[in-house]
């Protein structure tokens, strides 16, 4: 059985994830991103799902600092449809309600509900520990956005469903392994992640890059983390189609190792359906 580890409770749109890409597998809350990392290092949990980015809220804070040092490999994502339900103890009514708690995130995809309830926001670790609290506390004027699951979990009245300001509104999840399983080229369209550091001379990233254009090599994805204080030089992380063992990849890659002090490929694994759709569109 394939032990799942994921930050935050039961309930959360993590532990939503991590079931649809493991319905059988045993799954492991923890506290953070880094406890769900070290889990699966340490050999506690053989992978890990965590969210990268939204659709709405941007990336996901802390994670890619997180993943070089993790020593894991991405070897699959996912996209999750992210819904929200304004969520109280049994009997209470939205008149009652006079303060939403949630994670941060959820807070930040549900403005338009809070600003017509004007409702005074408390910040919670995760969305489904906030359906938990309000649980707890048993009090109507408390309520929670979190997901479908956790309302049931917990034992709540919905009492305003899909609360989300974006209807179209998606995060995207990466499965992370001790393994980095390297798919072969079988045909069926390839992402590659992968981090680097360019060189610290003139012009360096733009030649890093240039050879991805001259191969035609589509960039889905490029962000800058800078290493430190002081002038170091800043790590990028890339997402880009297709597979190492492509001609066009390959060149590429080739050209930005000669531009860079350092070059790490996080993982090759196949594209999700719902980017593929998103292409097609």
């Amino acid at each position: 059985m394939t032990t799942v580890a994921y930050q935050g409770e039961p309930g959360s749109n993590s532990a939503t994830a991590a079931h649809a890409l493991f319905p059988d597998g045993r799954e492991l809350p923890c506290t953070g991103f880094e406890q769900a990392l070290d889990a699966v290092a340490l050999g506690h949990a053989d992978v890990a799902v965590i969210p990268t980015d939204n659709s709405a809220a941007g990336r996901v804070a802390d994670v890619h600092h997180l993943l070089p040092e993790s020593g894991l490999f991405i070897v699959a994502e996912y996209f999750l449809a992210i819904r929200f339900d304004l969520v109280g103890v049994p009997g209470a009514s939205l008149q009652q309600v006079e303060c939403v708690r949630s994670h941060v995130h959820a807070l930040g995809q549900c403005r338009k509900v809070l600003r017509e309830g004007d409702w005074r926001t408390l910040i919670s670790d995760d969305t489904a520990g906030a359906a938990r609290e309000v649980a707890e506390l048993g009090d109507p004027r408390h309520a929670a956005l979190a997901p479908p699951a956790a309302a049931e979990l917990y034992g709540l009245q919905v009492l305003r469903p899909k609360v989300e300001d974006d209807p179209d509104n998606t995060t995207r999840f990466v499965v992370l392994s001790r393994d980095p399983q390297l798919a072969p080229d079988s045909g069926v369209p390839m992402m590659t992640s992968l981090f680097f550091c360019v060189r610290n001379i003139p012009s360096a990233l733009y030649k890093a890059l240039g050879g991805f254009a001259s191969s035609a090599v589509n960039l889905t994805k490029i962000e800058s983390y800078q290493m430190g204080a002081g002038l170091n030089p800043s790590r990028f992380y890339v997402e880009i189609e297709g597979h190492p063992d492509d001609p066009g990849v390959a060149l590429a890659l080739q050209e930005l190792r000669f531009f860079s002090s350092e070059v790490r490929v996080l993982g090759t694994y196949q594209a999700h359906a719902h980017r593929l759709r998103g292409r097609a569109g």
